[in-house]
């Protein structure tokens, strides 16, 4: 347990550290900023992240449809309000396992469901994210090698995952562990592989994202700043993808750092880029949080057991033996 601990206080340590030092590098200029916010676009901001949550609550309906699972959106949207909140506490988005817990807890789905729906709405959200930052980069020059093979990669890795989909079919085993991989995959295949689940998945994901998008543009004209689309397009795909490496809890410090890079490189004042990028991050961490809290009132009080359980990764299937 105190491994585990400490798993979340170096973590939590080694994000606000990035953060603060990012802070006080430009701390003078900061003050100057803050003076001259235009509130209303703050308000667009959260109306339009809030827009964003409720999109991804449609989607997960779709996926849990896909796998057997009948449910509203109300609850499909506040499984990953509680899952992502539970993201900005523990590191290495062990929050995501909380939605395990909540449909064997509602729904007396297996694990290899729960997992599987977290697998496709994982893999739909990085390879559209990886396309769009393609597309963002037809219009960005001289963007370093390290930032296309971040976005190249997700995609050569998410069309092999696809191809070996399609094909897993033809795989058997008499292994236990084997055949639950296996069955997971079949879950998985009959949730993404048909042409209307491809069409619904990918569009709504694209969606998601440029909303995501759009709330960091509002962010920017908060402080009068105007930066162009496929800019703030091309930050927002790579700290996603940064942040799609759990070093830090909801990816807080590295997401915040990726914008910035991106932001100074296209002429934007540094002071302001950071600003821009925390207050981005803080805004969306805000609502997430608040749709969280939310979310445990509608699902009740369980819901605390269901995320300790998940830090103690205590995936065990005794009322379910076939997983």
């Amino acid at each position: 347990m105190l491994r585990k601990i400490s798993a979340i206080v170096v973590s939590t340590l080694i994000a606000v550290g990035i953060i603060l030092f990012m802070l006080y590098r430009v701390k003078d200029d900061l003050l100057v900023a803050l003076e001259h916010i235009v509130w209303i676009y703050c308000a667009l901001a959260v109306a339009v992240c809030s827009l964003a949550w409720l999109l991804r609550g449609v989607r997960y309906r779709i996926i849990l449809s896909g796998i057997g699972i009948r449910c509203s959106i109300l609850f499909s949207t506040g499984c990953i309000f509680i899952s992502q909140t539970a993201n900005l506490i523990v590191p290495a988005r062990l929050g995501d396992l909380v939605r395990v817990f909540i449909l064997r807890h509602e729904f007396g789905a297996t694990i290899s469901q729960g997992i599987s729906s977290l697998v496709v709405e994982r893999v739909f959200d990085i390879v559209m994210v990886a396309l769009l930052g393609a597309v963002s980069l037809l219009f960005v020059f001289n963007v370093p090698g390290e930032y296309l093979w971040l976005i190249v990669l997700p995609l050569i890795l998410g069309a092999g995952f696809f191809v070996f989909l399609s094909i897993s079919d033809r795989f058997a085993s008499d292994n236990r562990y084997l055949r639950i991989v296996l069955t997971m995959l079949d879950q998985i295949r009959q949730v993404s592989l048909s042409a209307k689940s491809i069409l619904a998945l990918s569009s709504s994901s694209v969606v998601i994202w440029i909303l995501d998008v759009l709330v960091c543009l509002f962010v920017a004209m908060m402080f009068g700043v105007t930066i162009p689309f496929a800019v703030v397009t091309l930050a927002i795909v790579v700290g996603n993808l940064v942040k799609a490496i759990p070093l830090t809890p909801g990816g807080i410090g590295t997401y915040e750092l990726a914008l910035v890079a991106i932001f100074s490189a296209a002429g934007i004042d540094p002071a302001v880029a950071t600003l821009i990028a925390v207050i981005d991050h803080l805004l969306k961490n805000l609502v997430t949080l608040g749709g969280g809290v939310i979310s445990i009132y509608f699902f009740g009080d369980w819901v605390i057991d269901a995320i300790k359980s998940a830090f103690k990764k205590e995936l065990t299937e005794d009322d379910h033996p076939g997983i």
